[in-house]
């Protein structure tokens, strides 16, 4: 029980149906779908979609999106890959040769074809019970009658409206500033796309205007993206890798995706006696930062387009995790792990859902950076992403960009079983933080004993960029231990990430938790 002495929330306790997410009317919009006749899945896309007018710096439908989720009844988890890929005319040689040794966050070249939209309609169509019609309708109303600015939106606005050009300008930034607090944001020209896919499906999204206009637009800034890009992008199923633990089994999302970090990253810390150590600690997150360094390089290296190298076996073996672990001391710093070479990306929405019925869905959409690559669409204003930024420039590498392939993914998805049964899925927002997070929160819960909702609460630290990131909850003599020792330390950041989680209870209660750092709810009914 946590202490109630203590500025905090408690867990949201609930029977039959339940939600979590990162603003409380996507969370709203979800509870009425379950109440009204929908399933989970339903729930999760409503609530998804609608994220894209609540936050939309973080996700919108011009992103990508994971899903894993396990069907009424059953204990069976499946998973959906919504990640699009290059244009067929991507070529890096050409990039190379224009001096480039990365892809420019705010190019064409950084913009993938959006997978969500096919994955949520092929997901409605084929799991759920009321039809996209139906789920798009709590979007489509917000988006036309405007979302109050919330609080954590409105301070991540005001430090990316530099990211966005003319037209993204003109559909998010209606105020000609960053919007304060209170005030009310619509997008018209969104209106007019969900109510198309509302009506075509997936159609109204990847053929006709829609998709002439988003096609136009990246072409007018030398994308070489073409119609028949947009037509021919296809969400597929795919099957969930897992990690066996003592006392949980870890489901992720397999590559593109960087799930099998999140595995690699806990068995390296199965190697250590973290329960016995300080929660908040030196030793601990001295670890965990090492063990991050390592499993982040591994990742670097290995994952990618499955169809050019599928890291899964390798990144999720014990082998590697305790050859990793060897290299962990307590008395020093590993300084020569190659850098990490992606771009810094922190904004995404996560949100997972429950229903009566027991299905469970962990659902995770992006546009990657703040606002994507900034380039929206002229006529109808789709806001891309710039996943195409996480592709390298380096040559006969894995994760090379290149013709129709998918780049390695940071957002992630993620359900624990426990004894074989469902026991929590749960997601953490943050970019390259997510695989980090779902091991912390992990250790949080099953080596110190944590409620869901405290183990979301505690503090945070993340190595990035050559700095141990440390949020202000940790202890000066911690902070102090663990620049001693040679970590360069940084306390002059946002917070670290966002999650969400519900918890299924042995006696079929559901408990939810949503991460403060966000402005979102866990809600039930």
């Amino acid at each position: 029980m946590r202490d109630f002495h203590l500025p905090g929330r408690s867990s949201v306790l609930a029977e039959n149906g339940m939600c979590a997410t990162s603003h409380p009317l996507a969370a709203q919009a979800a509870l009425e779908i379950l109440k009204n006749g929908g399933n989970a899945m339903d729930a999760a896309i409503a609530g998804a979609v609608l994220l894209g007018i609540c936050e939309p710096q973080m996700t919108g439908i011009g992103g990508d999106c994971f899903v894993l989720f396990s069907p009424a009844g059953s204990d069976e988890i499946k998973s959906m890959n919504g990640s699009g890929t290059a244009p067929s005319s991507a070529n890096a040689d050409n990039l190379r040769a224009q001096g480039l040794t990365s892809i420019p966050l705010n190019s064409p070249h950084a913009v993938t074809i959006p997978g969500a939209v096919d994955a949520f309609c092929k997901l409605s169509n084929d799991w759920g019970k009321l039809g996209i019609d139906t789920i798009l309708q709590p979007a489509i109303h917000y988006a036309e009658h405007g979302v109050p600015i919330a609080e954590r939106v409105s301070f991540d606005l005001a430090e990316l409206t530099d990211n966005l050009n003319p037209s993204g300008r003109e559909f998010y930034l209606p105020w000609g500033r960053a919007p304060k607090v209170g005030e009310l944001f619509s997008h018209i020209g969104q209106v007019k796309v969900l109510k198309d896919i509302a009506r075509r499906g997936r159609d109204g999204f990847y053929t006709g205007e829609v998709a002439e206009d988003m096609v136009n637009s990246l072409q007018k800034l030398g994308g070489l993206h073409t119609i028949g890009d947009f037509t021919d992008m296809e969400a597929f199923y795919t099957d969930p890798i897992s990690g066996s633990f003592s006392k949980f089994e870890l489901f992720e999302h397999p590559p593109n995706g960087q799930g099998a970090t999140a595995i690699l990253l806990a068995n390296i810390l199965q190697n250590f006696p973290i329960s016995s150590m300080d929660p908040f600690g030196f030793e601990r997150t001295h670890i965990e930062t090492e063990a991050t360094k390592l499993a982040y390089d591994a990742r670097n290296r290995l994952v990618s387009d499955p169809r050019v190298f599928d890291a899964t076996s390798k990144m999720t073996s014990d082998q590697l995790a305790a050859d990793l672990a060897n290299k962990i001391s307590m008395n020093r710093v590993i300084d020569d792990v190659s850098a990490i070479a992606e771009e810094v990306h922190k904004d995404t929405i996560y949100i997972t859902v429950v229903d009566k019925d027991r299905m469970s869905v962990s659902l995770i959409y992006s546009i990657f950076h703040g606002f994507g690559s900034g380039i929206a669409s002229e006529k109808f204003g789709v806001l891309f992403q710039n996943r195409g930024a996480g592709f390298n420039l380096v040559p006969g590498h894995f994760n090379e960009y290149g013709p129709n392939k998918r780049p390695m993914h940071t957002i992630i998805p993620a359900i624990v079983k426990e004894k074989g049964l469902i026991k929590m899925p749960f997601g953490v927002m943050g970019g390259q933080y997510q695989a980090t997070g779902h091991a912390r929160i992990l250790s949080n819960i099953y080596d110190f004993g944590m409620e869901i909702q405290t183990a979301l609460d505690a503090p945070r630290s993340f190595f990035e960029n050559g700095s141990l990131r440390i949020e202000r909850g940790y202890s000066e003599r911690t902070v102090q231990k663990l620049s001693s020792l040679g970590h360069s330390i940084d306390q002059e950041i946002g917070p670290i990430g966002g999650a969400q989680a519900i918890k299924i209870n042995e006696n079929g209660v559901l408990e939810g938790a949503s991460d403060p750092r966000k402005d979102g709810s866990a809600i039930g009914y």
